[in-house]
């Protein structure tokens, strides 16, 4: 890759209560659910001030206008999951309203135009039913039933999907070689680091603790280095794209919020060295995580927005989503 500028990638997970639900529910935290409707216009108006790229990564099942479309699209193979309640399969579906008009917490259509309209931002797909692709009892077959589903509902509203996040980072790689034959050759993987393995714990729930405290650390001081990528690691063979994450940008907290500007600190130092090396940083993060305390974190996210606007003065720090960024590889070999 001849290419001796750096640049940020963005990707947020659009997964609404998809997301959340086997662990939080409507009455617990519906209300930073319905926030994403305020969220998502804040942030495309933010990005446009700030000339910047994005990969809005979607949950299938936003796409849908109605129930009634939304079980159209249901493939015959669901997961497999041992523990069921990770299934929205599972009894979740009596909780969904017949209408998008009636309930947010499910489904995003006009958001997706919204995001749609713009054609600096592009959206992927963070699988149909926000699938889990390391639990046990889940099938190849049924992980490639899913993302079928994913495109197809997709392509209904003229929207090609050539990326992928997976939910909750169970990046398995056994299951490229799906998402590569169904179309989508670019994904986000982990950081390179014990800590943020997408894998289930085998271990014990002590292993689990352990990374999670250690990850809680690294966002605040540099434990773990910048994970910044170069150009030539992102195109693992002719058709395949990894675009690691960097760092997820988490929401602000009243507890912490004294470590607020470490946080911000955190990612505009490894901004910098991403710039003046001519590497990759990706950012990512949840719209609903923006949903409590929304001005706080509209504030962090303007720092770093402006701070890359001074690095692509000084070093040409771009702005790219996952897909304009492979389009750049591409162009320039």
């Amino acid at each position: 890759m001849k290419n001796s500028k750096g640049s940020m990638v963005i990707s947020l997970d659009f997964e609404l209560l998809w997301g959340v639900r086997d662990k939080k529910t409507i009455e617990s935290y519906g209300k930073e659910i319905e926030a994403v409707k305020v969220v998502i216009p804040k942030l495309l108006e933010l990005f446009n001030e700030y000339d910047i790229k994005c990969t809005f990564s979607t949950v299938g099942f936003l796409f849908a206008k109605s129930k009634k479309e939304l079980v159209e699209y249901i493939p015959s193979k669901n997961p497999g999951y041992l523990n069921q309640n990770l299934s929205p399969y599972n009894g979740h579906l009596e909780l969904v309203q017949d209408s998008a008009e009636k309930d947010s917490y499910h489904f995003a259509p006009d958001l997706i135009e919204r995001i749609a309209s713009d054609p600096k931002h592009s959206i992927g797909t963070h699988t149909f039913s926000h699938y889990y692709c390391l639990e046990p009892g889940q099938t190849l077959s049924e992980f490639e039933a899913d993302i079928i589903a994913a495109k197809k509902i997709a392509e209904k509203n003229d929207i090609p999907i050539t990326s992928i996040v997976f939910p909750r980072n169970q990046c398995n790689k056994d299951y490229l070689n799906v998402c590569k034959t169904l179309g989508i050759p670019i994904y986000r993987g982990n950081e390179n680091n014990w800590a943020f393995e997408g894998n289930r714990d085998k271990t014990g729930k002590g292993y689990v603790l352990l990374r999670r405290i250690f990850r809680g650390l690294d966002a605040y001081i540099n434990i773990f280095g910048h994970h910044c990528y170069s150009w030539s690691s992102i195109k693992q063979d002719k058709t395949m794209y990894n675009i690691a994450s960097s760092r997820l940008l988490r929401a602000y907290s009243k507890k912490l919020s004294f470590l607020e500007f470490l946080k911000i600190h955190r990612v505009k130092r490894s901004m910098k060295y991403a710039a003046k090396n001519g590497l990759i940083y990706h950012l990512w993060w949840h719209p609903h995580n923006f949903g409590a305390d929304m001005d706080k974190n509209f504030e962090s996210l303007k720092k770093i927005l402006s701070y890359h606007k001074d690095l692509n003065k000084k070093y040409g720090f771009a702005s790219d989503s996952m897909e304009s960024l492979v389009k750049t590889i591409q162009q320039n070999g």
